[in-house]
């Protein structure tokens, strides 16, 4: 005997089955109507060379006829419209043109703002490549590097430091060595630290209850 709950499963599956549009003797499948594409919105199967929905159908026709392309004027390597020929759909190369009208327009733009061309190369012997006083070359020529402006900014920088080529920072220079003044902080003779370094460590170490002789945490 059906239990209460398999009755109500039973009266609900036939409640969906009946909303069903197809059944044993319906099935949905490769040979139903409502599978293929006679026109109608619900079969998109191919059908007689048709594929897809009314909708579908309707929609490709529409896409077709605005694509200027087709099967007897496909979009190749001959198609006049591929090909840079002036005007702005083909951007092939024919004849040593490469892009639309545009293209061309702006790159010959741009070209003619260029200072630098076939017969003016930018390379390590091209004047303007070169370190000759003026503002666009930077390569190193004579011994000199950079454009004037780097030139100049080098020697102003090279003018504030106070160290140079007979006075360099090193260990034996008097500026790296703790000597009481503000400017070295290395070891000297036990000494380290610039001056200010040093009278604040003898104050901290003054305020400290630890010490040598009474060290942390032996009080």
């Amino acid at each position: 005997m059906a239990t209460q709950l398999e009755i109500i499963a039973e009266k609900q599956r036939l409640e969906h089955i009946a909303r069903n549009l197809y059944a044993t003797t319906n099935a949905y499948s490769a040979a139903n109507k409502n599978a293929l594409s006679d026109g109608d919105e619900k079969g998109k199967g191919e059908y007689a060379n048709s594929i897809g929905s009314s909708v579908d159908i309707q929609n490709r026709i529409n896409s077709l006829g605005r694509n200027q392309y087709g099967t007897t004027n496909e979009y190749s390597l001959t198609n006049k419209d591929a090909l840079s020929d002036g005007d702005e759909f083909g951007k092939g190369e024919v004849n040593g043109s490469i892009g639309s009208a545009t293209d061309i327009k702006i790159r010959n733009e741009s070209i003619g703002r260029n200072r630098y061309g076939t017969n003016n190369g930018y390379n390590s012997t091209n004047k303007d490549a070169l370190s000759d006083g003026d503002e666009f070359g930077k390569g190193e020529v004579n011994g000199s590097i950079g454009s004037s402006t780097d030139i100049n900014n080098r020697i102003d920088n090279l003018n504030r430091n106070r160290y140079g080529t007979t006075n360099e920072y090193s260990l034996i220079n008097k500026d790296a060595l703790s000597d009481g003044d503000e400017f070295g902080k290395g070891d000297n003779n036990g000494q380290v630290g610039s001056l200010t370094d040093i009278n604040t460590r003898l104050t901290v170490v003054a305020t400290n209850k630890f010490n040598d002789t009474k060290r942390y945490p032996d009080f």
